[in-house]
């Protein structure tokens, strides 16, 4: 029986391993390979992985991170950042990552969704949306770590990437990254109402009970969260943690 997913999601910047706030001001807190290492004994059901670099400076993927990340992992493993062609698709999945996830590449050539999945498999073909509030109501499609508008809506795009065969959905609330006061739900149930792929909400968790309003809401949804899972406490001391078997059947 299918079940929510809860997934770390983890941001690279120069290698390290790095967390924003509103999509600004990385601040570092530790190396992508421990975090792996430590997320694997936890069991997780999945885990997101995306360079905030590449795209911004036009960068290839940094695969030999890739692939050093994807030989430790026993996790099942999504990465996103600088992937403009089917041949880096490709190779990306040949070093042993199951999914792509695409955004500013697809934003601008919406047909590279149906060039990869027909080659990969849409199951394996991720379309992330970075979402922020418009001035005066509504919701914009953002690229480049949240600096450049696209003019785009985001619940009609969701609406034609599942036509163009993506496999999944991930919306990401540039408004509430880091913020840890819980996710935007405006905006995810009206994403929820554009499509029957599977979907995966990111920005906003501050604790447990902040995932469980999604799940109690959505059901089979996938729920992701970064700052959660990294800090902990008041002070947001750097601490890899995950929920243990016995609070993820609490969620569910």
């Amino acid at each position: 029986m299918l079940k929510p997913r809860i997934i770390p999601s983890l941001l690279i910047q120069d290698n390290g391993l790095v967390k924003t706030v509103n999509f600004k001001n990385p601040k570092y807190v530790g190396d992508p390979i421990n975090a792996v290492k430590i997320f694997n004994e936890k069991s997780v059901d999945e885990l997101a992985i995306f360079d905030i670099d590449a795209t911004v400076k036009g960068n290839e993927p940094n695969y030999n991170l890739i692939e050093r990340i994807a030989n430790q992992s026993r996790m099942p493993l999504c990465y996103g950042g600088g992937v403009k062609t089917v041949e880096q698709a490709q190779r990306i999945f040949g070093l042993g990552i199951e999914k792509i996830a695409l955004s500013s590449a697809v934003l601008q050539n919406p047909q590279l969704i149906t060039a990869i999945a027909d080659r990969v498999g849409a199951q394996s073909v991720i379309v992330v949306l970075d979402v922020k509030k418009k001035m005066f109501g509504g919701y914009e499609v953002y690229t480049h770590n949240g600096k450049k508008g696209t003019g785009i809506n985001p619940f009609q795009f969701i609406q034609e990437a599942q036509k163009l065969g993506a496999g999944e959905i991930v919306i990401n609330s540039i408004d509430q990254d880091g913020v840890m006061k819980g996710y935007d739900f405006g905006l995810i149930d009206k994403a929820r109402e554009q499509t029957s792929l599977p979907m995966t909400v990111l920005g906003g968790a501050g604790s447990l009970e902040d995932i469980k309003k999604v799940i109690d809401k959505h059901k089979i949804i996938g729920v992701a969260a970064g700052s959660l899972f990294v800090f902990k406490g008041v002070y947001k001391a750097v601490l890899i943690n995950y929920p243990t078997k016995e609070e993820k059947e609490k969620l569910f």
